[in-house]
């Protein structure tokens, strides 16, 4: 019984400690209408470039796309390179052909 409380004790305060927390992160930072921060009038800023402060240089050639139908193509090669590769492994269980490396081109 003693633990019981105990336990009792513990998650009530445990759930007073996260309603506060919860207050304190949720409360507006308006609230207090005196203070006014000051509007100050500042240029956009750029994006943030890594070791370089030199602009990107657009490419002046859209790049090219890709048909879907040929999306479509090579997806399905991959599917059957690899449904070819499991039935393989089906018809005979090897540990080298478990542990093969696919000819997928999708595949590093």
């Amino acid at each position: 019984m003693d633990m019981l409380l105990m336990g009792l004790c513990v998650a009530v305060f445990g759930v007073g400690v996260a309603a506060l927390a919860f207050g304190a992160a949720t409360r507006s930072e308006s609230s207090n209408l005196s203070v006014q921060p000051e509007v100050l009038l500042a240029k956009a800023a750029a994006p943030a470039r890594f070791f370089s402060d030199r602009a990107p240089i657009s490419p002046a050639v859209p790049p090219s796309q890709v048909p879907l139908e040929v999306l479509l193509l090579q997806i399905e090669n991959h599917v059957r390179l690899e449904q070819a590769a499991a039935e393989s492994f089906i018809a005979f269980p090897s540990h080298a052909l478990l542990h093969s490396k696919t000819t997928s081109s999708f595949v590093n």
